[in-house]
This record gives structure tokens, sequence and C-alpha cells, in this order.
């Protein structure tokens, strides 16, 4: 697997109106597992990921899906 660098800066100012189902503040542990998704995918951009670090994004991913899910009280939306 490879992963390009992201365009944007992290700590870049967002001028841009946020929705407001992101207004509301994240779960800590959503948090946690999105800057850690962040500091491995940045860590390895552009280069072919070992069987460990795929798995252990997979890993991160799951964490952050199962955080996500507890900080909206398991509510789904209909589009």
């Amino acid at each position: 697997m490879v992963l390009t660098p992201r365009l944007t800066q992290p700590n870049a100012p967002v001028h841009a109106p946020q929705p407001a189902h992101l207004a509301q503040p994240a779960h800590p542990a959503a948090v946690e597992a999105n800057e850690a998704i962040r500091a491995l995918v940045d860590a390895r951009a552009g280069q072919d990921w070992s069987s460990v670090e795929s798995a252990a994004y997979e890993v991160l991913l799951i964490e952050w899906a199962a955080a996500t899910r507890a900080a909206a009280g398991d509510i789904i939306e209909a589009a």
C-alpha cells in the first residue's frame, strides 16, 4: 500500500464554515485514533507499507470508527 501526503497542513486555518454535524467536539478516543492514523500515514507517505504497518493502520481505523460511533450515540441519519 502506498499513500501520498496530505495537500493541506494539519493546522492550516479553515475559512469555510463547518457543517453542523462536525461542530460537536469529537470524542477524545476518536481524536487520539485520528492523530495516530495521520502520524502513521504521514511517516510512510510515498513508501510501500509492510504487512505490520498495514495491520496497524487497519486496527487504528477500527478504533477510530468505534470511537466516532460512540460519540454520535449510534445515531444513523438517512440521506
